[in-house]
């Protein structure tokens, strides 16, 4: 049976993607190897893992991730007030399909997409 699901997105420098993951969302490296080519980031019950690929071109990467939060209009504001990066194509809104959601770019154009039903 499957347990839980972790992400694989592309990063070209791990140090930059790590910064932007732990400044900004808060997460932890949780790597048991500082192995320079993988990354493994977790937050609450979340975890993120990310494979290094240095040509990337960040315009041609679709890489997307949706995250289910509590409470996320608190989690938004909270964004706000330390200056995380909102997408301007991402703001806080209701959906249609009954999810509240706003979006964010990380360094290399992983869409991080957070919703909560409504």
């Amino acid at each position: 049976m499957i347990e839980s699901i972790h992400p694989k997105l592309p990063m070209r420098n791990r140090a930059q993607t790590r910064d932007f993951y732990e400044k900004f969302l808060k997460f932890t490296d949780v790597s048991a190897v500082p192995y320079p080519e993988y990354l493994i980031l977790e937050k609450d019950d979340c975890e993120l893992h990310f494979f290094l690929f240095e040509n990337l071109v960040p315009e041609e990467n679709y890489g997307q991730i949706y995250l289910r939060v509590r409470d996320i209009k608190s989690f938004y504001n909270e964004l706000l007030s330390r200056n995380v990066p909102i997408h301007p194509n991402g703001k806080l809104e209701a959906k249609p399909w009954g999810q509240t959601e706003f979006s964010m770019l990380d360094p290399d154009n992983n869409l991080l997409t957070f919703g909560e039903s409504l």
